[in-house]
């Protein structure tokens, strides 16, 4: 025989527990005249296999056949209601759990027509609070016959839902607002969409959510690596990316010679040559040696320059310098445009 509880009561404030278990191990004998002990901000739920006998609140109860229906039934009249009887008593706590902690381990994708790549990965973080609505089912539902049941032991759940939620407020909002400020300053609408999409969840588990706070939303610093492996971006779009990238990175070495002359454009023409390394520019032959045909790209070095006028780069930079032949300096380099190589030649 299990031993006999004649006071019962878990008197812990149950700050990081949701749920203990009286006893942790086994069960307990408990008999007509125990007394029951349930502190402010706990209910007591009597199991016995797997079936509430019976609920207490905040006070101190003594089973009784008056007051005590449930457990009476079970007991039944055949030893006098003195025998004892075989049960498990849960504490759970009915305190609001706050400032609990969500972010996303991951940038949610979130399609945005006509801004920027058509696709925005935003990253967020902020606090959600919660609490137990229905103990018997919480128990019931959720903790079974575990000794202590602790935030961690469902907040990975909580949250993945959560995330989920989110996830998919963003994916109803594609199309609706025509700027990234205008989605990033939908914080609290956002916010309670979450809460209005996610509380049968919770529901379902005898909780209730009394706040999902967003305190920071913003775009990822993900590339567009990132979004082409979650095939987000079409290859048109990724090379036109890698495109700008190089002639990003030449712009910043000047004297990168090979490097240097893969990226010309720089800050002038970007956008034609992009589309030029895609679909084929629109071109302009000139002769070249042996007779073949060569494209005046949209953007030249002074070398390059040199090649289509028959002079030396130096002869390219003079002109420049003297202001007959219009070019941009990035840095220490020059670059020509097309337009004004076709000038300078029609004198």
């Amino acid at each position: 025989m299990a031993r006999i509880f004649d006071v019962i009561e878990y008197p812990n404030e149950m700050k990081d527990e949701i749920v203990h278990r009286f006893p942790e191990e086994g069960s307990g004998d408990f008999r007509i005249g125990s007394q029951v002990i349930v502190r402010e901000s706990q209910t007591a739920v009597f199991f016995r296999d797997g079936q509430a006998l019976d609920i207490f609140e905040a006070g101190r109860h003594t089973i009784a056949t008056a007051n005590i229906p449930k457990i009476t039934d079970f007991i039944g009249k055949a030893f006098g209601d003195r025998t004892p009887f075989t049960a498990e008593v849960y504490y759970v706590s009915m305190r609001e759990f706050l400032d609990r902690k969500w972010g996303t381990p991951q940038a949610i994708p979130m399609e945005t027509p006509g801004i920027g790549l058509g696709w925005l990965l935003l990253q967020g973080f902020g606090t959600f609070t919660y609490e137990v609505s229905d103990p018997q089912q919480f128990v019931t539902q959720v903790v079974g016959t575990q000794g202590t049941f602790r935030h961690a032991d469902i907040e990975n759940d909580l949250k993945s839902r959560l995330l989920r939620s989110l996830s998919d407020l963003l994916g109803e909002m594609k199309g609706k607002y025509s700027t990234v400020q205008d989605i990033i300053g939908l914080q609290e609408e956002i916010s309670a969409g979450v809460r209005a999409k996610v509380q049968d969840d919770f529901e379902a588990r005898g909780l209730v959510l009394k706040s999902f706070v967003i305190a920071n939303m913003s775009p990822s610093e993900a590339t567009a690596d990132k979004l082409r492996d979650m095939g987000l971006l079409d290859v048109a779009t990724y090379t036109q990316l890698q495109a700008a990238d190089a002639m990003r990175d030449a712009a910043q070495n000047p004297s990168g010679g090979a490097g240097l002359t893969a990226g010309i454009g720089a800050g002038m023409g970007i956008g034609n040559l992009m589309t030029g390394a895609l679909q084929g520019s629109q071109q302009q032959a000139a002769p070249a040696a042996g007779g073949a045909e060569v494209a005046m790209p949209d953007v030249m070095t002074p070398a390059e320059a040199a090649d289509f006028l028959k002079v030396s780069a130096e002869d390219v930079v003079a002109a420049i310098e003297s202001g007959d032949l219009k070019a941009r300096k990035l840095g220490s380099a020059y670059r020509i445009g097309k337009d004004a190589l076709e000038t300078f030649l029609k004198g």
